[in-house]
């Protein structure tokens, strides 16, 4: 079926901020006494609250305070994209205005809230690219459930199946192949096992390959 429709995941996709997250998911995890480390981090990598916090209970205890954990997270990262700012990931602007001048729509299927995500994309200028934004809060599961996915490619008028889903986490590809997207990694932090590259349509290095598969579907394209 023809694509019609891309769908991205934000941090570690469109903005190169899942060291970010790690970093001060590490350091707000210690600041409130927990043993929390870059594994502990990148397992929950866009989960959706609940998840994470079954997730982190396993590591830690029934007993982890996840709201005070994540409410410092969230401090000490605003704190450093405010003074330092957050970059977008290579090639992405190119990216999404490649996709608009071929009639492609755009959705955002994030993890991140509703308001974060839109101030993130906006400093970096990828926000205005957007056709709809799907967020964890508008779902009734989040990921790695596939109902963000489905709510995008409805937002975009769209059948799952004529959408690509670009994401760089194992949970993630999960949740987009669950819906019945192609789903394409770009991997950021590590890269997918065994078990990830069974559910993958394609694997890519940059944004630049989500550009020459689209390219490949349209044929009359000049993207190589």
């Amino acid at each position: 079926m023809k694509i019609k429709g891309v769908i991205f995941d934000m941090d570690g996709v469109l903005l190169d901020s899942e060291k970010l997250y790690v970093r001060f998911w590490s350091e707000a995890g210690k600041a409130c006494g927990y043993p929390f480390e870059r594994k502990h981090a990148l397992a929950i990598r866009s989960l959706a609250r609940p998840f994470a916090i079954e997730r982190l209970e396993g590591f830690f205890g029934k007993g982890f305070d996840y709201d005070k954990v994540r409410n410092k997270r969230i401090e000490l990262m605003d704190s450093y994209i405010k003074e330092h700012g957050i970059d977008a990931k290579p090639f992405a602007a190119e990216t999404l205005g490649f996709l608009k001048e071929n009639g492609i729509k755009i959705a955002l299927a994030t993890a991140t809230a509703p308001d974060r995500a839109e101030r993130y994309l906006t400093r970096v200028g990828l926000f205005s690219y957007l056709d709809a934004v799907v967020c964890a809060s508008m779902v009734k599961k989040g990921k790695p459930e596939p109902d963000i996915y489905l709510k995008a490619a409805s937002e975009l008028g769209l059948k799952p199946e004529e959408c690509i889903a670009v994401e760089d986490s194992p949970n993630g590809i999960i949740s987009a192949y669950r819906a019945g997207c192609r789903a394409v990694m770009i991997p950021d932090m590590d890269e997918p096992d065994e078990d990830t590259l069974r559910l993958l349509f394609r694997k890519g290095e940059t944004l630049r390959d989500v550009r020459k598969l689209v390219c490949e579907e349209l044929k009359n394209c000049a993207e190589s």
